[in-house]
């Protein structure tokens, strides 16, 4: 196993870097069908490349990812300058992740050899006196995403958007204002076309936001419900028409991702909304957030959807929800942050079976190899074979962290490994095994 340390690691300057800067070309188009997620970035290549990967579902179809692993399955670990949760976005032979460091006056960009762990370069995005923000939080907890030739992140009040070379130089950055939102900044971008869109949700002043991802300019702006949020969109193909749908404390909203139209609103329970839409093989599956009703929505429609197309709404009680449902062998499931694990019947919101994992849960699960997996707080990660009977534990997978690490991060499955993120480490459990094209 190797490990790294930050220090001694130089900074590149965007001088520098613009004498070396390449573009990476994308090796792979990623196709939807009607009524399933839709896969907007063409020039992404098979990896992980935005918040809950392709799709932002949690799955891949990638085969040959280690379901089981401990300290002697540790490949690299590298400690990270600074604070964060921002999960791991890869794409090629880079990993890129933000951090905070300074007690949140100074905010990063970094890119991690995948093969080896050593940072390859780290980037100073901005500079200044921090803005409030929740002790779970923090300042660097938006994931990257990223298409082979730019690197987005998003820092909020913390400077805004910013856009790297895959080779470290600063391409452009946009200051999108201060967001009002005591707790922080969560809210990952999204490509789609020739668009980076950035949820702003705030107490004031909130909207959704689409640049044009080469250059930065403003395309279109839409105002939303002035109310602090934490969603990430997803992209949604329905029946031919591509929706971008966000949730938020009012409800679920969909838009034309080309024009920032509003198609559609389904009202919700006054939840927050922190948690992204997750679809099911026929329904939109939302849950809130706070203690109230989640819902699955019949995708389509127009206007006020939410007597027409609400397919079914039940109580969910007994915490709070930071983590996003997973679907998976026409299941639904959903860990509390208190580590309660809810199976539910997609189609008609019947609650199955109800199991405690252990631990506390922030992460969003992952599924690949016919598996899902949960990683608490702690680092350990639960590997279940989805059954509609019963809780079915395959295993636990403990990693060598310090008892102060916290993993607040999502897994990223990506070519035969399993990049793994703490507020100070990134671990690798196996090895990149480099695509063929």
């Amino acid at each position: 196993m190797l490990s790294h340390s930050h220090s001694g690691f130089r900074t590149f300057s965007a001088a520098a870097t613009t004498a070396v800067r390449c573009l990476l070309l994308a090796g792979a188009v990623l196709l939807s069908s009607s009524s399933r997620v839709f896969a907007a970035d063409k020039d992404t290549a098979a990896g992980w490349s935005r918040w809950r990967g392709p799709e932002g579902t949690g799955h891949t179809s990638e085969t040959g990812l280690p379901l089981k692993w401990d300290a002697s399955a540790v490949t690299w670990q590298t400690d990270l300058p600074g604070l964060g949760h921002s999960s791991p976005v890869v794409h090629g032979r880079q990993v890129y992740l933000t951090s905070a460091d300074e007690g949140g006056r100074k905010r990063l960009v970094l890119a991690v050899d995948r093969r080896t762990g050593e940072i390859i370069w780290q980037e100073v995005a901005w500079t200044g006196e921090p803005e409030s923000s929740h002790k779970m939080n923090g300042f660097a907890t938006p994931t990257c995403c990223a298409d082979g030739e730019r690197v987005y992140a998003w820092f909020g009040s913390g400077g805004g958007l910013f856009c790297y070379s895959v080779t470290g130089g600063l391409l452009w950055s946009r200051d999108l204002g201060q967001q009002n939102n005591r707790w922080g900044a969560a809210s990952s971008p999204v490509l789609v076309d020739d668009l980076v869109i950035q949820l702003c949700d705030a107490d004031s002043d909130a909207f959704i936001v689409a640049l044009n991802r080469r250059t930065g300019k403003e395309v279109w702006r839409t105002t939303r419900d002035n109310f602090r949020g934490w969603s990430t969109p997803i992209l949604f193909d329905a029946a031919g028409r591509t929706e971008l749908i966000v949730n938020g404390h009012s409800g679920v909203r969909s838009y034309d991702p080309a024009t920032g139209k509003e198609y559609w609103f389904c009202r919700s329970f006054r939840g927050r909304g922190t948690p992204t839409v997750t679809p099911g093989p026929s329904l939109l599956h939302v849950v809130n957030g706070t203690p109230s009703d989640m819902y699955a929505i019949r995708p389509g429609g127009s206007g006020d959807i939410t007597d027409s197309h609400m397919s079914w709404h039940v109580p969910r009680r007994g915490g709070r929800d930071l983590p996003s449902p997973l679907v998976i062998d026409n299941l639904l499931l959903i860990v509390s942050m208190q580590g309660v694990l809810t199976c539910t019947e997609p189609e008609s919101g019947k609650e199955l079976w109800k199991a405690r994992l252990g631990g506390n849960f922030s992460a969003s699960p992952v599924a690949y190899g016919g598996r899902a997996l949960f990683t608490n707080e702690a680092g350990v990660t639960t590997v279940i074979q989805p059954d509609a009977k019963k809780l079915i534990v395959e295993r636990k997978n403990s990693l060598p962290a310090a008892d102060d690490e916290i993993f607040r991060a999502g897994l990223a499955p990506s070519e035969g490994q399993i990049l793994i993120r703490s507020d100070q480490k990134l671990y690798a459990i196996g090895s990149w095994q480099v695509p063929q094209y």
